[in-house]
């Protein structure tokens, strides 16, 4: 077997494998959209069977019952509030800390993405006892914020990779012309970071829009201010869990992170390697 015949071999062998682990991870999400279409009886009877009798009734009745609309917007706003700060504060820190390349930023750059080793889990009673008292809890725009210290990290990991690729001439550039070091980062230097700020705000509105554990313990005791992946939860019960409006409670949730991600997922590659290749 020749060289190139061998490469083609490889290569299929490898796109059978990730094709068998992309559906194994579909599966189950196509089970939930599958059975958010069927009454209650065939969720029961058959989970996994194509719905009988398809119906929406499943969705109207939760659209009108969480008042998806009013939660919809809930969710925007914490997570509009947590991108626009992520990508504000990593941003410029990842820039300064680049062009300043010395032991002391060396040690900031570590202790800022230190945090990413830090399981939530262990911080967690810490942090919403520490919310109460400044009185972030219970608020959108609260929730936003807190989700800075969780996504600051791992944004200035990327960013700050990325910016290797952006030459220094060009800083010194925008100085001789007179402009200042915020207006270079503002003007020049994060028009350039398109690609890498679109797989920031990829990866962090599928974070933000579905996640449960920090809602849950800050936003959960209002109606005016839970999210739908809560409002989904509801439906979920110790003595009966209604699984058709569950499973479309859940599909009503997840439908516009999925949509996102596929209308921006191009960048994420080319936003992640292109500080790796050259950086």
């Amino acid at each position: 077997m020749t060289m190139k015949n061998k490469k083609r071999l490889r290569t299929a062998i490898l796109v059978i494998v990730l094709t068998i682990v992309a559906l194994i991870y579909i599966y189950p999400v196509f089970l939930m959209f599958m059975n958010s279409f069927k009454p209650f009886g065939e969720v029961v009877a058959d989970a996994i069977a194509l719905p009988k009798e398809p119906t929406f009734e499943n969705i109207t009745y939760v659209v009108k019952k969480i008042k998806y609309g009013s939660l919809f917007m809930n969710n925007v706003i914490i997570t509009l509030t947590g991108l626009v700060g992520i990508i504000a504060f990593s941003s410029i820190a990842a820039y300064i800390l680049d062009r300043n390349r010395n032991k002391v930023s060396s040690v900031i750059y570590t202790l800022i993405i230190t945090p990413m080793l830090i399981p939530f889990q262990t911080i967690m009673i810490t942090l919403l006892k520490a919310m109460n008292i400044i009185h972030l809890d219970q608020s959108k725009v609260g929730l936003g914020i807190q989700y800075w210290g969780f996504g600051i990290p791992m944004a200035t990991f990327i960013f700050y990779n990325f910016m290797k690729t952006i030459p220094k001439e060009i800083d010194e550039s925008a100085h001789i012309d007179g402009a200042s070091t915020f207006r270079t980062f503002l003007s020049v230097i994060f028009p350039l970071l398109k690609s890498v700020t679109v797989t920031v705000i990829v990866l962090d509105v599928m974070w933000i829009w579905n996640d449960f554990l920090l809602p849950l313990l800050m936003v959960n005791s209002s109606n005016k201010t839970k999210t739908l992946v809560l409002a989904a939860y509801t439906f979920v019960g110790q003595m009966n869990t209604k699984w058709q409006y569950a499973m479309t409670a859940m599909s009503l949730t997840v439908i516009p992170s999925i949509i996102a991600f596929i209308l921006l997922q191009k960048y994420i590659v080319e936003g992640v390697v292109a500080g790796a290749v050259k950086g």
